[in-house]
């Protein structure tokens, strides 16, 4: 890959990573509820989740699309009933009367399972493959990832922070409550493309 195409790579990674959907929505959320630190993991599962999920797509994946038509409207089944589970997670986070955030935030692991029924990831990875990596060839592909890693790391810090500078004007039990169920109606917003084209 030459650095042109590489630096254009960077810029469709960081466009489309940065803009919102259910991952920043959510990094949004825990930086409020939660803080930096203990939304870290929750930072790395998405950006080594999602880089991840790119270099598999990239290296065939797709295929299995195109064979078993079935097998998009079963992802697309469970993508939805999983964000309207968090969603319900998030619009729950507010403290009843003050006092500690209840809930906990996502795990590594979990925030890197996400990535798999995240309707924005799927097309956010088919979408850079297709265009940067149109032979498949590993390499190029392998390259496509870390633009992804390198810019998704990026990102996830900007909407962390950003909750975190929202968490000074949300002191109030009132004030946090409203803000969580407002992340979860846009989180639930987020699937209205899916549910349109389904």
């Amino acid at each position: 890959m030459t650095a042109e195409l590489f630096l254009a790579l960077l810029a469709f990674a960081f466009v489309t990573s940065v803009t919102p959907g259910p991952n920043n929505i959510m990094l949004l959320a825990s930086g409020v509820n939660f803080g930096f630190r203990r939304t870290l993991p929750h930072m790395l599962g998405i950006a080594l989740g999602h880089a991840f999920m790119v270099f598999v797509v990239g290296v065939g994946l797709v295929g299995v699309f195109i064979t078993f038509p079935a097998a998009r409207l079963a992802l697309t089944v469970v993508s939805v009933v999983y964000m309207l589970w968090l969603a319900w997670k998030i619009a729950h986070a507010a403290p009843p009367e003050g006092g500690r955030t209840q809930g906990r935030p996502l795990t590594f692991l979990q925030a890197a399972g996400f990535q798999w029924v995240n309707p924005k990831a799927w097309i956010m990875a088919l979408g850079a493959v297709t265009i940067y990596a149109p032979g498949q060839e590993w390499g190029a592909v392998a390259w496509v990832a870390f633009g992804f890693l390198s810019v998704g790391w990026t990102t996830t810090v900007i909407w962390t922070v950003l909750g975190l500078g929202l968490r000074r004007f949300l002191q109030r039990p009132k004030a946090l409550r409203a803000f969580n169920f407002t992340m979860a109606a846009l989180l639930v917003a987020s699937l209205w493309p899916v549910l349109v084209q389904g």
